[in-house]
Formats: C-alpha cells, structure tokens, sequence
C-alpha cells in the first residue's frame, strides 16, 4: 500500500461525503430523519466497495483508517482539557442540586448500558451461542454511548487482544445507535409534544432549513475560529495540526516502542495519546503557548476527521460477520433500545426537576450515538438553550474521564475471564448513582411531581 492509495481512499471517500451532504440537502427523507452525511457516505461506500458491487476500488488498508483517527479524535480531547470552574446563572443551591442530578442521571445511563449487556451476554447469549465472544457485551455501549469513533476505538483493542470481528460488530451497533437515536429520538419528541412534556416547543415542525439541509444559510453564518500564528510564518491551520499530529504520532509511538516492550503491553494507543494531549494541557495551559492554541479549530480537525471515520468504518464493514453474528447482534441491539428508553423514562423524570424532557432527550442522544445527536435533538425542543442543558454538560466533564478508562480497561477484563467482576463494578456505579440522589435531594418522587414540562429556567 503506497501513499498514493492513500490518496486514492481519501478522494472516493470525499466524493461520497459531498453526495451524501448533496443527499442530505435535497432528500426529504435525509432532512426529516437529520442522517448524517458521513454515515450516507459509510453506506454508499460499502454498497460500492468490494464486499458488494464491487464498483470503488479501496485499498487493501482502508479498514485501518477508522482505528488510526480515532488516536487524532482522543489527542484533541486531552489538548483541548476542561474548562472546570465555570459560571452559571444563579448559582447557588438549586443550580448545584441541578447539576448533580444531571450528572448523576448521565452516569446511571452509561453505566446501565454497560452493565446490563455484559450480564446479559454472559448469562444468556453465551449460553444461546457458545463461540461468542464474553467481549460482545460491551461493544453495545461502545456503539451506542460511544459512537462509531468509540466503536472503533475498542474494536481496535480487541483486535489486539485477538478478536478480529469486533471491529465490525462495533461500527454495527454504532449504526444502530444513531438509528435509533434519530427514528426513536423524533418519536420521543412527537409523542412528548403531544402530552405536554416539553417546555419551549409545542410542534417539532417548526424547524429552519438550516438544520434540515445541514447548510448554513449566510445570515446565519459564523466565524469558525480565529487566526493565532501569522501566516507570514505559518498558517494557523498548520500550527493546530502539527500540534495534534505531533501528540497523537508520538503518543502511538511511545506505546509502540516504549510501554509495550518495557512498562505495560496492551495499552491501547488512543488512550496514551489521550494522556498525553492532557499533559500538554495541564503543562501549558497558564503558559504563553496555550494562548496561541484556538480549541474551536481543534474542534474542527477533531470533527473533519470523525466525518472521514465514519465513512471508513461504515464502508469497511464485513457483511460475513454481520451474518455469522445476526443472533446475537439482534437480540442485543433490541435489548439496548430497550435500556435507553427506560433510561429515559422513569429515570429522566425522577432525576430532572426542571426541564426534564430538554435534559432527558439531550442524554438519550448521547446514549444512542455521539454529543451531535443530542444537540440535535436538543435543537428540536429547546432551540435558544433555555433548559441549561449544555451549560450543564460542559460544566461536569467527569464522565469524559471514566469513559477513557472504562473503554481501555473493559475489554480486556472481559477476555481474561473477569467479565462478571467488570460488570458487577459498572452495575454498583448504577446503584450508587440512584441511592445518592435523594441523599443529595436531587430525586424528584413521581408522587410529587406529574409527567410534564415543570417549569423551565
């Protein structure tokens, strides 16, 4: 595979992407539903690509490019950092019992999803198929909570650890996740609109043609970042990147030739570099340096790569293995839309006080697929922010945290035999979770207060 392959890979992928955003911008069906124009493309590209029709001609590499820019996506999580500190209207009692029980609720629905599926593997589909793998249980959360750069992610772990179909099944459940987070997430709204949950939209149609289409129209334009290095010395552009690409390469590197050969073999190399952009954070951040860093431009890299990821992962997909593992990938995908349904209902409820649904439906994006599902789910019921919703989210980056460590832990205590003890500690966390809020008064008993909007900010 020469660097011109490469090229190759990146100008069909591109030709996809732009008739999938074509797509999306002309289709009734794409702008009613919000499909993502990169998961359009990861579709186009598997039809055409050698496992189908046979029509594109990827290279023979191109299903290692999803696990190499998932590596880029963690580095900008690290070098971007946390904000920590932050202000909000109204501080006081009621905003921390807010955000703790939005944190709180967060928690309880990753960690039911990755609980409950690794029980259920081990209790009931390993015994249904006995050669599946005691790992299937937690490649749901990845490709629901996780999103296909997650999926990816500990699809690549796996295949270190000797699981080669896991990489597959992972962009699988992703798929399924932002399925059912855009079908099931519009039927939530509908259904809330109509029962009075909502507290700032009344009818989900009343939407502008900027989020349907996914083009902005220039009135509603704005500047995407701003410029830190004279391009008389350097573009800007090229400073961000050379900074990522640094942190992320050497991150790879140093797990490739130091901690696996001398400290620790198994590491996977988006969480090294992950540690490392946090370094370099932490490190730099009250520095002269960090000034000139602009992290809406990190963002941007972050998410031009994530678009090209999802492309590869969807079009790199093995129909063989879908197959081989229908059973189990039905039964499991029902069993997870499932779970974040009644994550949302009851627990959504009882654990907002104010604006419950706006927090609720934010969640359930986010447990179905990425952040962006549920901004735009978000978008749909609470169009100016009035619910606080992302100024909570941002406020509480602990999660961001745990789920590094859980993706780059879990899999291989699943594959050494410690299934049971892995779950069992993710399923305390959900226990946890729910006996602190009334302690914390952040439990709002259904007695108490009924099935609707109660009130916003």
């Amino acid at each position: 595979m020469s660097i011109y392959d490469v090229l190759q890979d990146f100008a069909m992928a591109s030709l996809l992407i732009l008739i999938g955003q074509f797509l999306r911008s002309k289709v009734k069906f794409f702008q009613t539903f919000f499909v993502p124009a990169s998961l359009i493309a990861g579709f186009m590209g598997l039809i055409l690509g050698p496992r189908v029709l046979g029509i594109l001609p990827w290279s023979s590499g191109f299903g290692s490019y999803a696990g190499c820019f998932i590596i880029i996506v963690f580095t900008v999580v690290g070098i971007n950092g946390f904000e920590g500190g932050g202000k909000t209207e109204g501080a006081g009692k009621e905003t921390i019992e807010r955000l703790i029980g939005f944190e709180m609720f967060k928690q309880l629905g990753m960690f039911i999803q990755l609980s409950l599926p690794i029980f259920f593997t081990l209790a009931v589909l390993c015994k249904m198929f006995p050669d599946l793998s005691p790992g299937f249980g937690i490649l749901l959360a990845s490709g629901f909570t996780g999103g296909h750069g997650t999926a990816a992610a500990v699809g690549k772990t796996f295949q270190d650890l000797g699981w080669n179909e896991a990489l597959d099944l992972g962009t699988t459940f992703a798929t399924a996740g932002v399925m059912t987070g855009i079908f099931g997430g519009l039927a939530l709204i509908k259904y809330a609109t109509m029962h009075g949950w909502t507290m700032y939209v009344k009818d989900i149609h009343q939407l502008d043609d900027d989020l349907k289409t996914g083009l902005i129209s220039k009135e509603n334009r704005k500047e995407m970042a701003v410029e830190t290095v004279s391009s008389v010395s350097l573009d800007t552009l090229a400073f961000h990147m050379s900074l990522i690409m640094l942190i992320a390469g050497g991150g790879y590197m140093f797990n490739k030739f130091i901690l696996t050969p001398y400290v620790i073999k198994g590491a996977p190399d988006f969480t090294v570099a992950y540690l490392l952009g946090l370094a370099f954070f932490l490190i730099f951040r009250k520095t002269p340096l960090y000034n000139y860093v602009d992290k809406r431009i990190n963002t941007r890299i972050s998410g031009m790569f994530t678009d090209y990821l999802v492309c590869f992962a969807v079009a790199s997909v093995n129909p063989t293995v879908l197959v081989t593992y229908a059973g189990p990938l039905a039964l499991m995908t029902l069993f997870g839309i499932l779970i974040v349904f009644i994550t949302v209902i009851p627990f959504g409820w009882l654990m907002n006080k104010k604006c419950w649904f706006e927090h609720s439906i934010f969640c359930y994006g986010y447990l179905t697929g990425v952040f962006a599902i549920g901004f735009v789910l978000l978008r749909i019921v609470d169009p100016e922010n009035r619910s606080k919703t992302v100024e909570d989210t941002a406020m509480l980056p602990f999660l961001n945290f745990v789920e590094i460590f859980v993706w780059s832990l879990g899999p291989t205590m699943l594959l050494n035999g410690q299934g049971w003890v892995f779950g069992g500690i993710c399923f305390l966390v959900t226990v946890v979770s729910i006996i602190l809020c009334p302690i914390l008064k952040t439990w709002y008993p259904a007695s108490k207060y009924p099935l609707d909007g109660r009130g916003g900010y």
